[in-house]
């Protein structure tokens, strides 16, 4: 079975103390299908790993729902605009499946750096590894053709097919007809 101990050890290894009190501030949590996990206009106080399921970020540009990411098995999933300001976000999460997820406390996790400064390197390292995939995210929008895009998603994940259309072709800036008409043109 997966364990959030496995994946911290390919970025950064922690001692058996660090795995220790990073256990007691853990929670399993477990939401439904379309279930808010935070909602728009709150703050981020934890920090999410999927244990199974999907999840994603979204906003409301116009009215219209916009998808910015995605996360599925062993993803990170933090609105980190919130989580380290500590202002409310114009983003929420929701949950696109039966969601299992790990969340960890923030501010208890940010009370343990001064204790275990491995923990602190390992936060630092996971969250430099988000933003890397930010920037690819970005770059990816600006020079990668809708095709390329949607090849890039099912690459990432068996999960696609769970998840609306409609979220798919707002995280890859098109419509749901484009979407459609790619789609099919690699069936």
């Amino acid at each position: 079975m997966w364990s959030i101990f496995d994946f911290f050890d390919t970025i950064f290894r922690v001692n058996d103390q660090v795995k220790q009190a990073l256990q007691e501030i853990i929670r399993e949590k477990t939401y439904s299908k379309n279930e808010i996990i935070q909602a728009i206009g709150s703050r981020c106080r934890t920090i999410y790993f999927v244990k199974s399921g999907g999840a994603r970020i979204f906003y409301y540009k116009d009215g219209t729902d916009i998808t910015e990411h995605f996360a599925f098995d062993n993803d990170l999933i933090v609105r980190a605009e919130s989580l380290f300001t500590g202002n409310p976000t114009s983003k929420g999460i929701q949950a696109i499946d039966a969601t299992r997820m790990l969340a960890i406390d923030s501010e208890k996790l940010f009370h343990l750096y001064d204790q275990h400064h491995d923990l602190e390197r390992l936060f630092r390292l996971i969250f430099e590894r988000e933003y890397v995939n930010t920037v690819k995210r970005l770059e990816s929008l600006q020079f990668k053709s809708a095709k390329e895009r949607y090849l890039e998603l099912l690459d990432t994940t068996d999960f696609v097919q769970k998840i609306p259309l409609k979220y798919i072709a707002s995280y890859l800036g098109i419509t749901p007809v484009s979407l459609s008409r790619i789609r099919a043109g690699i069936d």
